[in-house]
């Protein structure tokens, strides 16, 4: 009887257990649904549910809501998602002044935050915390890359991002790898539509090549009036300035542009593959960027939600540092601040058909991490 009883008490407890375990992962995803910015947070909204969608899990909620690219309101909106909503991990702000503000109060309350996107340096080195994650690059990253191509045959450059933390990141970055000069270094502003007075210093410069970080709707502005200029100095950028949501609103005027990305959908891998058709299949258009690192976030979520309780802080973050995921960028592992180490490709723009689309040229960066891991205490 005793026997039994001891039996029957461990197989009760194994039962708690595994229900506790398949307790319900609330999470909340703000992104920029709307204004000039939306394209980059519809993607970041349906890569991130396509993963879920795929997943089957009956366990993951999902609360979506539109940040309208306004600080103040991505900070209300976190605020209720903890405390009316009771979520255990937030995600989706594609902005890094958006996630500069909401950040700090998130994990001070014992909440995990999983970025798809923004990825500002202060966040990376001193300022890194143990319940936040980054599935996309550092902020600097792609710029390095650029810097680095830039080294083969442009002397001198014009540099160009708006004023906010991705915008100084951007250009910290590509100064740390170009070796030429900068001709000028401007910062725009944010939400900017108008660059007649950028393109008139663009072409006084004397510059032989332009790097530009212009995301969303500033860069399809800028794009449209610098091909009605007759200015013909080339035009580089990071993959965002470049990227698949905004090419067909930039047009025929992006062919041959080059830029740098951690994922172009040519790379030639079966994980990759399946996402890209995934993606078309369920959306009828080809993914970005912003696309596949949200669907890396959930991925993320995912694995560790297969192997920890999120209430278990400690377990869980130890389930997401391993990266158990097949990414469609191919290799993903996380740097000791918990922002990814991988490989970064040039691109270029080309029309296949009537699509506007990203080839791969060249690899530029192989396992590359950031500047700021070396002041991470984690």
């Amino acid at each position: 009887m005793k026997n039994f009883l001891s039996t029957t008490a461990l197989a009760l407890g194994i039962a708690m257990a595994g229900t506790a375990m398949a307790e319900p992962v609330k999470i909340g995803l703000i992104t920029t649904l709307s204004g000039g910015g939306a394209g980059l947070g519809v993607d970041t909204r349906d890569g991130f549910m396509l993963a879920i969608k795929q997943a089957g899990n009956k366990d993951i909620e999902v609360i979506t809501e539109d940040d309208g690219q306004k600080p103040e309101l991505a900070v209300q909106i976190a605020d209720k998602m903890i405390q009316q909503e009771k979520v255990d991990i937030l995600t989706g702000i594609v902005w890094s002044n958006l996630l500069m503000a909401v950040q700090p109060a998130v994990v001070a309350q014992g909440k995990f935050y999983i970025s798809t996107n923004a990825a500002p340096a202060a966040l990376a080195g001193k300022g890194c915390n143990a319940l936040y994650f980054n599935a996309a690059y550092q902020n600097d990253n792609l710029h390095e890359a650029m810097g680095e191509y830039a080294n083969k045959g442009y002397k001198k450059m014009f540099i160009m991002a708006p004023n906010y933390p991705a915008g100084k990141d951007s250009l910290t970055g590509f100064k740390r790898y170009y070796k030429g000069e900068v001709a000028s270094e401007v910062y725009t502003q944010v939400g900017q539509t108008d660059y007649a007075a950028e393109i008139a210093q663009i072409r006084a410069s004397g510059a032989d090549g332009v790097f530009s970080f212009l995301p969303g709707g500033m860069g399809i502005a800028f794009m449209k009036q610098y091909a009605q200029s007759g200015v013909n100095v080339p035009v580089m950028g990071p993959g965002f300035s470049f990227s698949q949501d905004v090419l067909p609103a930039i047009g025929d005027a992006a062919i041959g542009a080059k830029a740098s990305g951690q994922w172009v959908k040519d790379l030639d891998n079966e994980a990759n593959k399946k996402f890209v058709e995934a993606f078309q299949a369920e959306y009828k258009r080809l993914p970005s960027l912003y696309a596949v690192q949200a669907y890396d976030a959930a991925q993320l979520i995912l694995s560790a939600a297969a192997k920890a309780d999120v209430k278990n802080t400690e377990a869980f973050a130890a389930e997401l540092k391993k990266a158990d995921i097949q990414s469609p960028r191919g290799k993903f592992k996380f740097n000791t601040n918990q922002h990814p180490i991988q490989d970064i490709y040039v691109t270029e723009v080309v029309k296949e058909g009537d699509v506007l689309t990203n080839k791969t040229v060249e690899k530029i960066f192989t396992d590359h991490g950031d500047a700021y891991a070396k002041d991470c205490a984690l």
